[in-house]
């Protein structure tokens, strides 16, 4: 049914004049992209390990076809703005979704009087019976939790700017070869084992390889470079040959990310 309910949206919107149109909606079928469905990962918990899902998922969804997704930055559901572990998950997601077809900060949070509170009162928070309704409330703007997580998240979102005219492009690409802007390894490397194995990196475009860090406290993380290519850190300019993997710094205010040669790019990470 989701493939019916785009296109009935879709050829609605044509018939009221709306020629160019983009459905957000939380499922899709095989086809669906012909409809302009943007999808997102749903309502997901604001854990590492729904985090650590949202990769497959995207690049899943690419490999189907379908290549406008999203997920909800910091997930959707228990975010706790109190919690350090929450915050550091922001960030993280934050630095990740850079690096998606579509940019969005989005979710319920804890009320903040709530997550203040050192033994947190049983469901539903309010007085409503719905629960949906009442367990939500908390602040979610990038200045909503300190000085040093908004320096770092709003550094993202400015580097997402300049990124602007290179996420155009991609999606450009998209609509005429069905080449999804979030590419599994296995795409532009079928002949190299390890990289048609890697599930938690992946090429943002024909420019960018790009690793999320997936733990709490985690400070790096191994990449692994494809062979074929010489890749170069956007972070440090440090060059590196393909076909090996290496361990790479990754202090909360960046993500692993390397240029492949003759990325068109650098100025975006450097500026």
């Amino acid at each position: 049914y989701p493939f019916f309910h785009e296109r009935g949206f879709h050829e609605g919107m044509q018939r009221a004049g709306a020629t160019d149109t983009l459905f957000l909606c939380r499922s899709a079928w095989a086809g669906s992209q012909r409809y302009g469905a943007a999808v997102w990962s749903g309502d997901i918990t604001s854990t590492f390990a729904a985090f650590r899902a949202q990769i497959r998922s995207g690049l899943n969804m690419g490999l189907s076809g379908i290549g406008w997704w999203t997920t909800d930055i910091g997930g959707f559901y228990e975010g706790n703005g109190e919690d350090p572990e929450f915050r550091e998950l922001l960030l993280r997601w934050f630095a990740w979704a850079v690096f998606c077809p579509i940019f969005r900060l989005h979710g319920f949070r804890i009320p903040d009087a709530i997550a203040r509170l050192p033994v947190k009162p049983a469901k539903p928070y309010g007085t409503d019976a719905v629960t949906i309704f009442t367990d939500t409330g908390g602040s979610n703007e990038l200045w909503s939790w300190g000085e040093e997580i908004y320096r770092i998240a709003s550094g993202f979102l400015f580097m997402r700017e300049r990124l602007r005219p290179y996420v155009a492009s991609l999606m450009k690409e998209y609509s005429k070869t069905g080449m999804p802007p979030m590419r599994a390894l296995l795409l532009a490397f079928p002949d190299d084992p390890h990289a048609v194995a890697t599930d938690d990196a992946y090429l943002f475009g024909p420019d960018l390889l790009v690793a999320p860090v997936l733990h709490y406290r985690a400070r790096g993380r191994s990449v692994y470079l494809p062979r074929g290519s010489r890749w170069r850190d956007a972070w440090s300019g440090v060059e590196y040959e393909g076909g090996q993997q290496i361990e790479v710094d990754a202090p909360l205010d960046r993500i692993p990310l390397f240029e492949r040669d003759g990325a068109r790019t650098s100025a975006v990470f450097r500026a």
